[in-house]
């Protein structure tokens, strides 16, 4: 399979569990500011790496949840960035999954670039590096918002959500790889 193959099918499974939830609760997210997000992402970025380096998780659930929730909550972050919070639900699912769709597709367009500049460099990495990036670009994005949005030469909160996307993304696949999926 292809890079961009093994990226469809892991956006699949990160939007299949994003429909779920959006069908159970709504589009309840739409009251999050992008700081909570930014938070909620750091919440499961932590809580990965800290499987990673005590061996084990005494909650049943492991590092591939919590990699789907970062891309997921990324994403609405990005839908919160383009759209401002709410006070209310106020997205019918039709709109919430197309706008979902086009911020992963924005996602893929940016990986791909990168992908080719690199040249699948990703492929050679430690695959607890892209906890560590994910963190660090979590680092990055709460000094932006604590500046509020303004940045002097750095890209802006939205490339660091997407940035997040890909590595976490990044994971996904080389966990189905090693699982033999």
């Amino acid at each position: 399979m292809t890079t961009e193959e093994q990226f469809d099918k892991e956006a699949q499974a990160c939007r299949d569990v994003f429909e779920k939830k959006l069908r159970d609760y709504g589009a309840a997210w739409r009251i999050l500011r992008p700081s909570s997000l930014t938070d909620q992402i750091f919440i499961k970025a932590n809580r990965i790496r800290t499987i990673e380096i005590k061996g084990e998780s005494l909650v049943n659930e492991g590092i591939r949840p919590e990699l789907i929730g970062i891309v997921n909550y990324a994403v609405i972050g990005l839908i919160q960035l383009d759209l401002g919070f709410a006070d209310k639900d106020d997205l019918p699912v039709s709109q919430a999954l197309a706008l979902y769709d086009s911020m992963m597709s924005k996602t893929l367009a940016l990986m791909k670039a990168k992908n080719h500049d690199y040249d699948e460099a990703w492929r050679d990495m430690r695959t607890q590096s892209y906890t560590d990036l994910i963190l660090m670009k979590l680092y990055r994005t709460k000094q932006i918002e604590d500046h509020q949005g303004k940045t002097l030469v750095s890209e802006g909160i939205d490339a660091n959500y997407m940035d997040m996307i890909n590595y976490a993304m990044f994971g996904l696949i080389r966990l189905t790889e090693q699982e033999g999926v």
